[in-house]
């Protein structure tokens, strides 16, 4: 059986964990993890980097850092995970969900000017796949009614907007290393990107529990006291030795990642032009970091036949997000502003494929000669 995913293991994992064991410092903010923060912030050119459990955890400090409350309103793609939406509405605050960019999935940005009221506080653009909305635009309108934009980056470590990483160009970036994820902790594991000065101190503070712990180990005070609300957002020493290993391969995960998703969109571009199917569509603005290939069928029915198809011949290919406005907890904690022109429709469509770095050619290829099997007999 092809898996849909499997973490990316570069060889020194285990040698940094080994490290970090005989460290006596396991519980967060030692070397690796001030290691892993310092690549980051070079590599990316980001402000500042702070690792935490998830990217979960980053949006939650996010969220309270910004001082959201009951009266605060959010915007959201309503195609994404659910922590994008519980983060906030965990401080009380009132979702407003929005369409997507057919093409691209991600923010229709048309959509998010008109849900704009004046208790709007956050916008969150959501990288899907990779890729990104126009962030020059999502920008200007954000600074027009002085809105917080903080970019859910999970799917969008390594990949640019212009000459710009995701995840440095809104208020706050969120990463995520979650195993399905190009470069993971060993499970779970995130960071929050701070690129507003102004927010760094109180980050800090947020994430250590509400105490001014890091400043004392900077030695800027004698001791460490109870200064704000926050939790614990520290990640183990464990998980960062991971991170570090695969932050040290960054170019060398992208590569082969990359070399996967163009295999496949040479394999399968000659079926867009008969209408079978659609592939990912890439922007000019956006060098992509090939987290994720899907294609969208014509109709759910076409696309759960292919679903099975596909285990059929050992081959996990699983469809994605069901929008959340549709959800439950969506209706009672959000609403959709504006039309579902294409969120549902296209979430309906959307199938995707195994894609991950330990992936070897034989698997590359027997998926491709599968998909276009199905594809010529259909």
């Amino acid at each position: 059986m092809i898996p849909f995913n499997k973490p990316a293991i570069v060889g020194t994992e285990l040698k940094y964990i080994e490290t970090a064991m005989l460290s006596n410092k396991l519980c967060g903010d030692g070397g690796f993890t001030k290691k892993a923060c310092e690549l980051m912030e070079a590599e990316f050119q980001a402000h500042k980097v702070l690792l935490t459990p998830s990217c979960t955890a980053s949006l939650e400090l996010a969220a309270l850092l910004l001082d959201l409350d009951s009266q605060s309103e959010v915007i959201i793609p309503s195609y994404t995970f659910v922590s994008t939406a519980n983060a906030f509405a965990l401080r009380g605050a009132k979702i407003k969900f929005v369409d997507v960019d057919p093409l691209t999935m991600n923010l229709d940005l048309d959509a998010v000017e008109q849900a704009i009221t004046p208790n709007t506080k956050v916008i969150v653009p959501v990288h899907y796949a990779g890729t990104s909305c126009d962030m020059d635009r999502l920008m200007s309108i954000a600074k027009k009614y002085a809105i917080w934009v903080v970019e859910d980056a999970a799917q969008g470590v390594n990949a640019k907007y212009k000459d710009k990483y995701l995840g440095t160009i809104g208020h706050i970036g969120c990463y995520s290393f979650h195993e399905t994820k190009n470069y993971t902790s060993g499970g779970e594991g995130g960071a929050i990107v701070i690129n507003s000065q102004e927010l760094v101190e109180r980050a800090e503070i947020i994430r250590e529990k509400g105490t001014n712990r890091a400043q004392m180990f900077r030695g800027q005070v004698d001791k460490y006291t109870w200064q704000d609300i926050g939790s614990s957002y520290l990640p183990s020493e464990i998980q960062a030795a991971y991170l570090y290993a695969q932050l040290e391969c960054l170019d060398l995960i992208n590569k082969k990642r990359l070399y996967i998703w163009d295999k496949y969109y040479a394999a399968f571009n000659s079926y867009v032009d008969s209408g079978k199917i659609s592939l990912p569509s890439i922007p000019k603005f956006n060098t992509h970091n090939a987290h994720m290939f899907f294609l969208k069928f014509e109709n759910i029915d076409k696309r759960t036949d292919f679903i099975l198809h596909c285990k059929d011949k050992n081959i996990i290919s699983p469809f994605h997000y069901i929008p959340l406005h549709s959800s439950p907890a969506g209706k009672r904690l959000g609403e959709l502003t504006g039309e579902d022109l294409h969120t549902t429709k296209e979430s309906e469509k959307l199938v995707r494929l195994p894609l991950y770095f330990n992936m070897n050619e034989s698997e590359i290829d027997y998926i491709i000669e599968v998909i276009r099997n199905y594809l010529e007999s259909h």
